[in-house]
């Protein structure tokens, strides 16, 4: 196409429709390609592998450590301090591969490295988050209980003082990360409401005991934390973190990537149906050539799209210090909800096919339904964004 000035306009491309890639710099063009070779080199080969057997390698760690994205977006430590925009795209790079990897790296580095970061003693960063960035020691972030997932101000787990000691005991579920964690940062009532306590795995009483026959998220490791009057020393205790505030900051630094990362498994999904429609010939020529084919295919670019630059806008807005945490439940809502839409759309293309780990569609739309769930379901995300716009909490 040529314009009235006579520039040539090339047709948009087939995924990045409106040119979102063109506004990263080049630092976070450099992220996009590095993680991106990662993930195709050794994660796209053996993941469907890795989702049917229930398994995600441990050394995935260290090399992601190696890979520079494990706290990439903390500073010092260790951590290289990279922008929110830089982190949410090697999410979405991560999790076009698999959410399970992603999730890996999002609980390591914005759960339980930035719980640390944060809310830790000078002595507690040090002697963790180094290690924890290289993927030498792995962390986990206990906040879930059995019987509390939206409201985790109902939580059961207590620690008590005996002496300068804390002693622990309690139940967390669906963690991720659990039982291959050498930390665990756990949170807990108190006499003094609710702190969070730096635990390693090695403690007396601490035993992590994995969930399976889950048919989402298998590339990736949960767990459940008991906690058997594990005895702490005094100084286990996260001493700036008080309250729900100090768990609910670290959930809100972790969503921003789950609104990238949702993208990435959109993308792939959007892409293998594109691919196949063009290949796959019914009534003597491709799907891609009828109608409903093209409906479908186009809904998804529309949401994958807008999706993509909703993320980079919110991280952009991370990186001028502008993010109010409602904003980041609007990306989380509409991301992992419209990824999911595209996901099962992308399935109906590929029919029979698309139910098998041939092709990763099934294995993201299964991801998703769990990514719907975890660190705040769809319908908390709604009442805080009602709540937002009205001024009426709708919760409590």
């Amino acid at each position: 196409m040529t314009t009235a000035s006579g520039v040539r306009v090339p047709l948009p491309d087939a995924v990045d429709f409106l040119s979102i890639d063109a506004m990263l710099s080049d630092e976070e063009r450099m992220v996009r390609d590095t993680v991106r070779a990662f993930v195709r080199a050794r994660v796209d080969p053996d993941v469907a592998d890795w989702f049917e057997r229930g398994i995600l390698p441990r050394e995935i760690g260290r090399e992601l450590g190696k890979l520079g994205v494990l706290g990439m977006h903390l500073h010092g430590y260790g951590c290289p301090g990279a922008s929110a925009v830089a982190y949410g795209v090697a999410c979405r790079e991560l999790e076009a591969g698999d959410a399970g990897v992603r999730s890996f790296a999002s609980v390591q580095g914005s759960l339980a490295m930035f719980a640390i970061h944060r809310w830790g003693s000078e002595e507690q960063k040090n002697a963790w988050l180094p290690a924890m960035a290289r993927g030498e020691a792995i962390g986990c972030f206990g906040l879930t209980e059995p019987d509390f997932g939206s409201n985790p101000g109902g939580m059961r787990t207590f620690a008590r003082r005996d002496g300068d000691d804390w002693v622990v005991r309690g139940t967390k579920m669906w963690i991720t990360n659990g039982s291959i964690a050498d930390v665990a940062v756990v949170w807990a009532n108190t006499d003094d409401g609710i702190r969070g306590f730096v635990v390693p795995a090695t403690t007396a009483g601490f035993t992590a005991n994995d969930i399976h026959r889950k048919l989402s998220l298998r590339a990736s490791v949960t767990s459940e934390l008991v906690l058997d009057d594990c005895r702490l020393p005094a100084d286990a205790m996260l001493p700036h973190a008080r309250g729900l505030r100090g768990p609910l900051e670290c959930l809100t630094e972790a969503r921003l990537g789950i609104v990238w990362g949702s993208m990435g498994s959109a993308r792939t999904c959007y892409e293998t149906a594109l691919e196949y429609a063009k290949t796959r010939v019914q009534f003597n020529k491709p799907i891609a050539a009828f109608q409903l084919t093209q409906e479908k295919l186009v809904n998804m670019l529309l949401e994958l799209n807008k999706g993509t630059l909703l993320a980079l806008h919110l991280s952009r807005k991370k990186d001028a210090g502008e993010l109010h945490s409602s904003h980041v439940s609007f990306g989380k809502l509409n991301n992992v909800r419209e990824a999911l839409a595209i996901a099962r759309e992308a399935r109906t293309i590929l029919g029979a096919n698309g139910v098998t780990l041939e092709y990763p569609i099934i294995r993201h739309m299964n991801n998703l339904e769990s990514i719907l769930t975890y660190e705040g379901t769809s319908e908390i995300h709604t009442l805080i964004l009602g709540q937002a716009i009205t001024g009426i909490d709708a919760v409590s």
